[in-house]
This record gives C-alpha cells, structure tokens and sequence, in this order.
C-alpha cells in the first residue's frame, strides 16, 4: 500500500499537479506554504486576438475585423476560415509552452476574444442569453493542459471584452458601429456571465494562477481624454469589476482575481474599498525609463492597499530596456509577463514569424491598391504565413531571451556563436551580454514617453535587439546583413578561440560611401591596443576588403574589441588568418 501510494505521488508529480492554488499574502503572491512566487511571463498576444502591427496591416487595418475583412475581399470568405483556421491550430502548440519553459518563463498570460467563446449580443437569438462555443474553451483547456505539464501557471486575461472595452480599437477589437461594453448594459452582463463560466470550468485548476478582469481599459466616462487618462472616479470600471469578482466568488473562492486601472491599465483614481481579500493589482508599463520613479505610483499603492501588484504587460523595446526593467521589478518583487510571443518580422519579442515575398506583396496590394491578387495566390500567400506561425519554423531571438533572464544578474558575456580560428567573423555575430560589456553604442531603447522624443535602437531593425545597427546586406559574401551607421566611440566585442598563442592578419570586408576615411582600432578586454585600420572610401554600395596589420592573440579564448575611431564604415564581415 505505501509503494501504491508513493507511486500515485510521482504520477501527480509527473503530470504537473500543483501544491495548491496561488494567493494573496500583503504586498506578496504565495504558494500555500507561504512561500513567495514570483512570476515571470510571456502573454500569447496576436493568437485569440491579433493586432494590425503584429501582422504589419495597422496602417490599413487595425482591429482583428477589418483584418479579416481584407482577408476575405482577396481570399473570398472560404479562404479566410481556411486561414484562421490553421492560424489558431499553428500559433500556440505545446511545443510553444515547452519552449517557453525551457527558455525560463513560469507562466503564460492568455489574452482571450470573447468571440471565441460566445456569440456577440446582435448575433444571440434571444436577448439577454449567452450562447457557448466550444472552441475557445478547448483552446484554453489545452493550453492549461500544456502549462500543467511544464509546471508552468495560467493566467486568464480577457482582452476583447463584449463590445469592446475602450477606444483604442485595436487592443480589443472594437467596431465603433456597435456599442461598446460602456454603452450596453448588455455587453456588461455577458461580460459577467463569462467570467462565471470560465471560473466555474477552472475553479479546481490549481495551475490557473488567477484572472485578469478586463485588460486595459481605455474609456473616457466623465472627463476630457477619450482614453481615460484625466478620469477621476472610473466609477463604471470599478463597479463592473466588482460584479464580475462577485458572480466569480459564487462559483470559486480560490483563484486571484487580477484588475486593472483605466487608461490602458495604469489609472486607479477613485479605486473604490476593495471588495475581496485575494486581489493583485495589475499595471502595464511602456517605453518609459526604468527608474524607481517610474513605478512610484503603483509601489505606493501596493502599501497602501497592502496588496500585490504584478506588471500584467510590457515589452516592445531593446535588449537594455528588458535587462533594466527585470532588474528594477526583481529589486522590488514585481513579477511580469512580456508582450507578445509571436509577430511577423520583428527583432524585439523571443522569436520572430518570418515574412514571405508573397505577403509583402500583399500587404502592398492592400496598402496600395493595384492589381488585384487571385484567390489562389492570397489563399496560399496566407497558408503559408500560418504554416510559418508554428514554433519550428520561427526564428528564435536568443539575444532577447539572454538579456531577459541571465543578463539580469550576470554581467558577463557570452559567445553568439562560436568563432574557432583562423576563420571568418560577421560583424553581426559579436557577444551576448550587457551594453558596456558585449558591445558600445549610442543609440539602445525608445523612452519616448518619459522624453516625448521617439528614438530606435538597432536602426536597420533586423537580427538583433541591441543598440546596434544591423541592415540587411545585398553583397554576395555575407551573412544576409552588416552592421551600419557606426559611430565614433561604439565598439563590439567578440569571442575567439585561437588554438595556440600567434600573430594572425587581421582583414575587414567593409563599405564606405562617404567622402571621409573611417577607422577602426582593435584592442583585446583589458584595452591592450593590438592594432589600427584606415577604411577608405569605397564609393556606393561597393564593398571592398582591406588587410591590417598582425594582431597578437593567446591560445584559447581571447575577447576582441573592435571600436569605431571615426564613423560611417558599414562592417560586413572580419577574417584573421
């Protein structure tokens, strides 16, 4: 009988029960053995709910329905359910939440349409009731599946609520022809009513770390600013998440109930006595610094209300941003979830969707005009697309995966690629790690909301997330891009494994389509001074290699520094043989 039970414990262990439902401890979520757990998340954006600039169309279509609407006016109605279809299939597998764990994350914030799991109101055949689908609920029991197999948390965010929660259309899909939940007491109800579903289904799902309400409301109800900024009751925001939390408590009395401010999350004013003793307060924060003013207002309001607070939401910068802020909410006990997982053709999420000739070509017809694409070819430009959402034909950023988690306490560097010599080394490959560490440049996150000024970080926005610029290259002997608009004062490091000490000819391949001489000088980590080139003009768009002098290097590995001296060089590629 013992052996029977120790048995049924590692079977409970290897599916991935938890110890018990998370939970509110003053200003902490807990396990029940009271021990703090700190989350640190990735949210599934553009799955259940796409953008326009996840999918490159917020110029012409921003909200999921006029993106449909595209669809379907070049791939008729059949070939659109034929792409969302392999869409929904393709973008999160458990092979997403395997990697995600493998990567570091512990939990998943699922951004959730309501329209996957019941009919908008105009489309209900009798008023005032809630028809069910299936298919949103199977997502999310698979999903949850997935998580409790990686030991991985859930937390349930209802990102398009019932008619739209806010007038920034696009975040939850809201058709401004149509009431919105502010307007409709009905869309309210349902709202309530879908909570109640959706706890009554995971009330036992200790995996299930808790639920967020209603993602960032954006509604102007009494004051100026339509996305309620300068509002200073929310009365309407607070009393509807009060009867939400209730109807939830009807049906489950363990799971945390996540809420958040007006104005896309960060507006508390007016927060009315919280009703519930296992409440987090949810913030998002975006392109502004990191500095312990920037979270002042909501740390003052986690000890006042002596409750958490977690940052529901945040991303879309560089490297330094990411490594900055984890380090700033590990000082003070914020976990995270980051924003999305998945977008076509970008540098600054954990992995990249890749972008195909064909849907450039698409997405011109659609930002253009001009002829119009057959069915055929806008049905298979859009399956392809899909098929390219799978986790297998992604391209993982690493880069962004290091500055979030090692860089955070490590201020070492770290190979990007393995470099033995003699050999070739592209100007792109150079260290992973920390600005000042791995690499110098000037330019490396947008704060534009604390300056008011829009600046970008790697320029050429492509390969990497760092401040350096990387374009993509036409030259034959590449690695498809180079680094460009170098600076005097920048510099990058990069790991070589030399078998022996010796003297190696080092050689650049580089362009220079300005009228002055660039130059480069190489110094090993401790700044030993190794040698200096002069890049001439090379006239535009020609690329040409130049040979240096002979560069000192020891057996094993050796940290070179290449610094820009003067600027303008576009570096291709190094050789040292």
């Amino acid at each position: 009988m013992k052996r029977l039970v120790v048995f049924s414990a590692l079977l409970l262990s290897q599916f991935g029960t938890a110890q018990g439902f998370l939970k509110t401890q003053g200003q902490k979520i807990v396990n029940p053995q009271g021990e703090n757990v700190y989350l640190k998340g990735m949210g599934l954006g553009g799955w259940m709910l796409q953008e326009g600039y996840m999918l490159k169309t917020d110029e012409f279509a921003g909200p999921q329905f006029k993106i449909k609407e595209k669809i379907a006016e070049v791939a008729g109605e059949d070939g659109k359910n034929d792409f969302y279809k392999a869409y929904l299939k393709n973008g999160i597998t458990k092979k997403d939440v395997d990697s995600l764990a493998k990567w570091g994350f512990n939990s998943i914030r699922l951004p959730m349409h309501y329209n996957l799991y019941t009919l908008p109101i105009e489309q209900e055949k009798v008023k005032g009731e809630n028809t069910w689908l299936r298919q949103g609920f199977e997502m999310t029991d698979n999903l949850l599946k997935w998580c409790e197999a990686n030991k991985m948390y859930l937390i349930l965010d209802l990102h398009a609520a019932p008619g739209g929660q806010g007038n920034d259309a696009n975040i939850s899909d809201n058709d401004k022809t149509k009431p919105n939940l502010w307007q409709s007491e009905e869309n309210q109800k349902k709202t309530i009513a879908l909570w109640k579903k959706l706890a009554e289904r995971y009330k036992d799902k200790q995996w299930v770390a808790g639920y967020d309400l209603i993602n960032e409301p954006n509604y102007g109800f009494t004051g100026k600013d339509p996305n309620g900024l300068d509002e200073q009751s929310n009365a309407p925001l607070w009393k509807l998440l009060k009867d939400i939390s209730q109807a939830i408590r009807e049906v489950d009395k363990n799971h945390i109930i996540i809420i958040e401010g007006n104005g896309w999350g960060n507006n508390y004013n007016g927060l009315i006595p919280l009703w519930d003793d296992n409440i987090v307060l949810s913030f998002h924060k975006y392109w502004t610094f990191n500095t312990a003013e920037s979270i002042q207002t909501i740390l003052e309001s986690r000890q006042k209300l002596n409750v958490p607070v977690w940052l529901g939401e945040t991303g879309e910068n560089s490297n330094v941003w990411f490594t900055e802020l984890n380090q700033l909410l590990l000082k003070n006990n914020i976990g995270w979830a980051y924003w999305p997982m998945k977008k076509i053709d970008n540098i600054a999420g954990v992995t990249s969707v890749k972008i195909t000739p064909e849907y450039e070509k698409l997405l011109n017809y659609w930002k253009n005009g001009g002829e119009k694409p057959s069915k055929d070819f806008a049905k298979n430009t859009l399956m392809k697309i899909a098929d390219n959402y799978k986790i297998e034909n992604v391209e993982i950023k690493y880069d962004v995966i290091d500055a979030m988690f090692r860089q955070v306490q490590d201020a070492t560097t770290k190979p990007y690629q393995n470099h033995p010599l003699p050999g070739r080394i592209f100007a792109t490959e150079y260290d992973l790690g920390r600005l000042g560490s791995a690499y110098s440049d000037k330019d490396f996150q947008n704060v534009w909301v604390s300056t008011l000024n829009r600046t970008e970080w790697n320029s050429g926005n492509k390969m990497r997330n760092d401040g350096v610029d990387i374009y993509l290259c036409n030259d034959q002997i590449t690695n498809q891009y180079y680094v460009g608009k170098t600076e005097k004062g920048e510099w990058l490091q990069y790991t070589l494994k030399s078998p022996q000490a010796k003297h190696y000819k080092f050689s650049v391949r580089y362009n220079n389509d300005s009228k002055q001489v660039s130059e480069l000088i190489l110094k090993n980590e401790t700044g030993t001074h190794l040698a200096t080139l002069k890049l001439p003009p090379t006239g535009n768009g020609i690329w040409k290699t130049i040979s240096g002098s002979d560069v000192a290097l020891d057996a094993g590995d050796n940290k070179l520094r290449v610094y820009i001296e003067a600027g303008n060089a576009n570096l291709n590629y190094f050789e040292l043989h």
